[in-house]
Formats: C-alpha cells, sequence, structure tokens
C-alpha cells in the first residue's frame, strides 16, 4: 500500500510540474524556432530576438514596464516595511482594525474591482492617465504582499537585540538601521523581488492606469495576441522568464549570504560570552 501510493504521489507530483511548467518550456524553446508559424519547428534561429529588439512598439512597452516595476517595486517596499512595523510594534492603536484591513485589502480584492476604484479615484483627483498612474496603481496593489512577508519575518523577530543596543546607548533611529534592519533584510529583499514580479506581469489593473505613452509590455503583448502569436512575443516573454529567474537567483544567493554570516557572527558572539 505505500508502494502504490508513493508512486501515485510522485506521479501526481511529475504530473502537476508539468501541468505548470511545460507551457513555459515550450515558449522558451519555440522563441528559438526559424520557422514564423509558432507550432511547428523549422529549426533553431535566434532570428526573432533580433526582430524583438527591432520592434520600436515592443522595446518602448518594455522600457515602461521595467521603469514602473523598479520604481513601484522600491516604493512599494519601503511602505509596506513601515506597514508591518506598525503591525508588529503597535498592537493598541485607535482605528488599527481600519488601517490592518486597508493595508491587506488588495490581497483579496478582484484585480478588476481594484482597478476600476483606481481609475475612479484618479479622474476624481484629474490625475492624467500615464506613467504615474500606473506605478501609483503598482504600489498601491504590491505594498500589501511586502507587508506580509515583512511581518512574518517581525514576528519571529528577537527584540532582546534592540533592548541591548538600546541599553548601551544607541538611539532607536541608530538600533534600526544597525541592528533590525540587517536582521529582517533577507524579508525584505523578497518582498521586492515579489512586488517587482507582480508589476512585470500585471495586466488588468494597468489597464485601468495607464493611458497615452504609458503602455506596459503585458498590455502590448495582449493587444497583439488577440491577432495572433508571433515569434517576436515568445522571445519577449522568454526574456521576461529569464529576468525573473536571474532576480530569484539573485536574491536566494543573497539571502543565503547572509543568512550564513548571521549564524557565524551569532556563533562569534557565543565564543565570546
Amino acid at each position: 500500500m505505500n508502494a502504490t501510493w508513493s508512486r501515485f504521489n510522485i506521479v501526481s507530483i511529475v504530473l502537476g510540474f508539468a501541468f505548470l511548467y511545460l507551457p513555459i518550456v515550450l515558449l522558451v524553446v519555440f522563441s528559438f524556432n526559424a520557422s514564423r508559424l509558432v507550432t511547428v519547428w523549422g529549426g533553431f534561429s535566434t532570428q526573432w530576438y533580433a526582430a524583438l529588439f527591432r520592434n520600436q512598439g515592443l522595446m518602448d512597452a518594455a522600457w515602461v514596464t521595467i521603469r514602473v516595476a523598479l520604481v513601484s517595486a522600491s516604493a512599494a517596499t519601503v511602505l509596506g516595511t513601515m506597514a508591518a512595523l506598525v503591525l508588529t510594534r503597535y498592537t493598541r492603536f485607535r482605528g488599527r482594525v481600519l488601517f490592518t484591513g486597508m493595508v491587506f485589502a488588495p490581497l483579496v480584492m478582484p484585480e478588476v474591482i481594484t482597478g476600476l476604484s483606481l481609475l475612479l479615484l484618479f479622474v476624481a483627483v484629474g490625475l492624467d492617465r500615464g506613467f504615474l498612474t500606473v506605478t501609483l496603481a503598482h504600489i498601491t496593489f504590491s505594498m500589501c504582499f511586502v507587508a506580509v512577508v515583512v511581518q512574518s519575518r517581525l514576528i519571529s523577530f528577537d527584540r532582546s537585540l534592540e533592548e541591548a543596543a538600546m541599553d548601551l546607548g544607541a538611539p532607536p533611529v541608530k538600533t534600526f538601521f544597525q541592528i533590525t534592519l540587517p536582521v529582517i533584510a533577507p524579508a525584505i529583499i523578497s518582498g521586492w523581488m515579489l512586488a517587482f514580479t507582480l508589476s512585470l506581469d500585471d495586466l488588468v489593473i494597468a489597464s485601468f492606469a495607464s493611458g497615452p505613452g504609458a503602455t506596459t509590455l503585458p498590455m502590448k503583448i495582449y493587444s497583439q495576441v488577440r491577432l495572433g502569436v508571433t515569434p517576436e512575443i515568445n522571445a519577449a516573454c522568454t526574456i521576461l522568464i529569464g529576468i525573473v529567474s536571474l532576480g530569484v537567483i539573485a536574491a536566494s544567493i543573497v539571502n543565503k549570504r547572509r543568512e550564513v554570516q548571521r549564524r557565524r557572527d551569532e556563533q562569534a558572539a557565543m565564543r565570546l560570552d
């Protein structure tokens, strides 16, 4: 029975991963297809990557997407970290329930509702839709993801480290930047990567918040896919997959090195004691 269930579990896992990742693998493979027919293999070629970089519309959309992702992820990381600190350190203040609901509402709110509400807000305040409104929209919905990641790290944070630093005369601000921030840095980096990835991938909210001159790459790809998938789109998606994968790998390496360094510091401190 155990062997049967083990085989069943293995087959289930393989099929599950194949269902998730086989389409991505096929997309990457066919981005090197020499044939213009995306479903017929015509040999290996990198011509569609060259065609992609000559496609000014896709390149402009990619540049807008990267700028929006960088700005929105950075701002969302700062705001999300501040929100996580408030929720973790200040457990009792008037309006805490309302504040918590406002921070985490985008997690459960349908993207269509979020995008429409932001559109109505931008129209009400007289903001012309463009790069600024797309960036603000991405900050709004990605900040909560950063807050969740950082808050989970702060919950397990040893407050005695801060107390020891302040007992030795360090002011609260210095204590935060020299004690708290280095410890929670891996969570902050992970939150930034998550916000950056979400911004790169967003289509629905950006469709409501964008305007002339602020078309993101997902919007551009979606508008072209309705007329048929082209090899240039496969190449663009492959590059996006590569950027996200490299970012995740880099963040994992940085977090691993920080964790190893932290353990070494703890062991050195124990030897001194």
